[in-house]
């Protein structure tokens, strides 16, 4: 029996386990009645100082439990979550809390001094509530819990109803507040936890940002729905992933490429941990390359690794890999029973065969729209699709291969080049360990390809052999017109490749005949 409200995922594991731990984070161990009760405190303080349904509640935490109680809390008194992108700067933050109307803002130890600060921004702000001393009117975060009962009625909820408000990075404009429902997201942790096979013998690592779907879906929702555990780490530390990893049996990892790049070169400490535990890792946001499959294989021996997509519009998953039955190399997987998916060109058809497309898609997780934003609300979801601005490609066996966004594709002269399919390519070099390809302007073409690469550690190829390497195997108009060669390439707060800082690099310089 699934719950109607997310702020109770747990109920089942709450009823039939209430004393198996549900969370670790350092020393210390809670379980599913104990979380239980630590966000009907929540709520119940919320609801003294007055927060009601429809409310929006900031909550500004770096990785943290008291994150989840502040996320579940409010939505368990029909009030909105707004996790906010701590990562984002204090003018963009102080847009996404006044844009969301939040009348609480709730933060950790660790972003306390911060949150004052853009509290003391944002006059609407009622009541600030942080761990740590009082001061400038901020409410206690832990004695205020303590002052009030451990016990809340519940309240009846509706699958329409909005609980969560997370805000889009804003890389294309002002951040967008994205609404969405207590049903949709119930039936996409519930899909999620299929997928993964998750049950209450599973342990998932969380070190990815708690605010970022990564974490989110690929192990918060379908962990505390099936009655699993999870392990919760301040930030992304390869060091401390791997002794987290072995001190707690972590069974289940999710990130991103350059995340397990970073955990497998890591020989020294790898070499004094057990990784046997791992069953299974999921990996989101780029394809992983074959010389990282092969080494993550060499070290989690007894691990299957899948990719998968997302976006938060999205319910955040449409299409995943499962973790039993057939999986493609570089596939992130099929459309989810229950998800009609399908990819359209530019006219709105339907696209044939393998051909590239946008994929749209109708689901039961799909978000309501954006908060305030009719007119965007109307473009982006039509006639009940999401039309996600992102190009996939589909095999004959229905299998999804994420190519890149619409917004990433460069036009040179009239012709599409697609950066990920020019990085593939690269990526094949033995001198390249690591590639990432934007437009840069051309006084004659409009854009060209330019590519920011890093070389394997002993190597040392040349601009010109990376081209001519390129020029054997790809089309002759898709070649990089420019290879930079980098130590690292950047990585934006959610430990995702910074494109835009590339784009913007590249963009400084045009490119002439």
């Amino acid at each position: 029996m699934l719950p109607d409200n997310v702020g109770r995922l747990f109920d089942v594991p709450l009823a039939l386990l209430p004393d198996r731990v549900a969370i670790i984070q350092g020393d210390r161990e809670l379980t599913f009645a104990q979380l239980d009760a630590r966000c009907d405190r929540m709520a119940n303080a919320l609801r003294e100082l007055g927060v009601g349904p429809g409310d929006r509640v900031a909550l500004m935490f770096s990785n943290d439990f008291r994150f989840l109680e502040s996320l579940f809390g409010p939505m368990r008194l029909g009030a909105v979550a707004v996790p906010l992108n701590t990562r984002m700067g204090d003018d963009a933050l102080q847009y996404v809390v006044d844009d969301a109307e939040a009348v609480v803002m709730i933060a950790n130890r660790a972003m306390a001094e911060r949150a004052r600060g853009l509290a003391a921004r944002v006059p609407r702000l009622k009541h600030l509530i942080v761990e740590g001393p009082a001061a400038d009117g901020a409410l206690e975060y832990e004695p205020l819990l303590a002052a009030v009962s451990p016990a809340l009625e519940r309240r009846p909820t509706g699958a329409d109803e909005i609980c969560m408000q997370p805000y889009t990075s804003g890389s294309t404009g002002k951040p967008k507040g994205v609404l969405l429902a207590h049903g949709g997201q119930i039936w996409n942790a519930d899909a999620l936890r299929k997928a993964a096979l998750v049950d209450d013998t599973e342990r998932g690592l969380v070190a990815v940002p708690l605010f970022h779907k990564n974490a989110m879906a690929g192990v918060v929702k379908p962990f505390l729905l099936a009655g699993g555990s999870m392990v919760i780490l301040p930030g992304f530390d390869a060091k401390e992933v791997i002794r987290a990893i072995d001190r707690h049996r972590v069974t289940y990892l999710t990130g991103v490429p350059a995340m397990y790049k970073m955990i497998l070169v890591e020989a020294e400490t790898l070499s004094l941990a057990d990784m046997s535990s791992v069953r299974y890792a999921v990996v989101g946001s780029a394809e992983v390359p074959d010389e990282l499959m092969a080494e993550f294989k060499r070290v989690f021996t007894r691990a299957e690794i899948a990719e998968s997509y997302g976006l938060t519009e999205g319910g955040p998953v449409p299409i995943t890999n499962t973790r039993w039955g057939f999986k493609k190399r570089g596939s992130c997987g099929l459309a989810f029973p229950g998800a009609d998916v399908d990819l359209v060109d530019e006219a709105g058809r339907v696209v044939d065969g393998e051909g590239v497309g946008e994929l749209i898609t109708r689901n039961p997780g799909l978000a309501q729209g954006y908060w305030k934003l009719p007119e965007v609300t109307a473009r982006k979801f039509r006639d009940g699709w999401l039309h996600t601005g992102d190009l996939l490609r589909r095999d004959a066996d229905g299998y999804y291969y994420f190519i890149g966004r619409k917004d990433d594709m460069i036009n040179v002269a009239g012709e599409n080049v697609y950066p990920k399919e020019v990085e593939d390519i690269l990526l094949h070099h033995p001198g390249l360990r690591d590639a990432c390809v934007v437009p840069a302007p051309h006084a004659v073409k409009g854009a060209v390809p330019v590519a920011y690469v890093v070389a394997r550690e002993g190597a040392s190829p040349s601009e010109a052999d990376v081209k001519a390497f390129f020029l054997e195997r790809g089309a002759p108009y898709a070649h990089p017109r420019r290879v930079v060669f980098l130590e690292a390439l950047p990585l934006g707060g959610t430990g995702k490749l910074d494109r835009a800082a590339l784009r913007d690099r590249a963009r400084a310089e045009a490119i002439g005949e």
